[in-house]
């Protein structure tokens, strides 16, 4: 058992299964006893002592706020990884979270789509893990394996050639900074929901995205950073619409040629 917003005996069981290692053999990696690392584990030991914590935390290359606080079995594989190289739970750019996301069985990353019925929530519900669990699932093994993706829906025709019922599969970006400018985003917006736009990023110089459409029709607009909540980078998209033949000149010359004969022939008859 644990008390309320302290994960330290899940994440203890849960980070030791994920190595493959006994309790006797990590008792003995650890210099405790083995009885004293199940109680610890099982939540018996209510309040571990700060020698334990700082054990724990060394061994796994956690902070010991993040093994109390953060309910480890709901990341993935990438955001662990992530934490074990020293990145904060707070990335730069803005107070967010860690991501939710869900997982495979075998601990690697689902590509979620948001599906046109979930884009109205997903601004308020993208922090939950129960609602980014309930979201469709792909497993896409062309996508690189060390990332994360999710899939948006693109509405309107601010983005074309991207048309309207599109989807753009995107990359979690967890720095902002780092995004070029020029590249094409999905924004997760405050207040404007979710938004696909080719950003230049003035985040270090004004601590703002400029949001450029590629329909000229658009004016492009500033976005404070203080209203963004993720950011995702575009990697393609998919579309279910039917293939359009391609009219070359020559056949389009052939086609207005055929147009006059049957012309000429018409009015020979007339």
């Amino acid at each position: 058992m644990r008390t309320q917003n302290n994960f330290f005996a899940n994440n203890l069981g849960f980070l030791r299964n994920r190595m493959k290692i006994s309790q006797q053999d990590l008792a003995c990696k650890l210099n405790i006893t083995r009885k004293k690392l199940s109680a610890l584990e099982t939540g018996q030991t209510r309040n571990p002592i700060v020698e334990d914590l700082m054990r724990f935390s060394d061994f796994y290359r956690l902070t010991i706020d993040t093994l109390l606080s953060v309910d480890l079995p709901r990341l993935g594989e990438l955001q662990l990884q992530e934490l074990q190289r020293g990145g904060d739970i707070y990335p730069r750019g803005t107070k967010l979270r860690i991501l939710a996301t869900t997982i495979t069985p075998d601990n690697k990353e689902h590509v979620e789509m948001v599906t046109l019925k979930a884009k109205a929530g997903y601004s308020a519900g993208y922090g939950d893990p129960d609602y980014i669990a309930q979201l469709p699932v792909f497993h896409m093994p062309q996508l690189p394996k060390d990332r994360k993706f999710r899939m948006f829906p693109v509405s309107g025709d601010s983005m074309l050639p991207v048309r309207n019922g599109s989807y753009v599969i995107v990359e979690y970006m967890q720095d902002w900074t780092v995004v070029k400018c020029g590249t094409p985003c999905v924004v997760i917006t405050k207040n404007d929901g979710i938004v696909f736009k080719v950003v230049e990023n003035k985040i270090e110089a004004e601590g703002t995205l400029l949001m450029i459409s590629l329909n000229p029709a658009y004016k492009p607009y500033e976005l404070s950073v203080n209203e963004v909540l993720e950011l995702w980078k575009y990697h393609s998209y998919w579309t279910d619409e039917e293939l359009e033949p391609v009219t070359t000149s020559g056949h389009l010359l052939q086609k207005i040629e055929e147009v006059h004969r049957e012309l000429k022939a018409l009015s020979q008859k007339l």
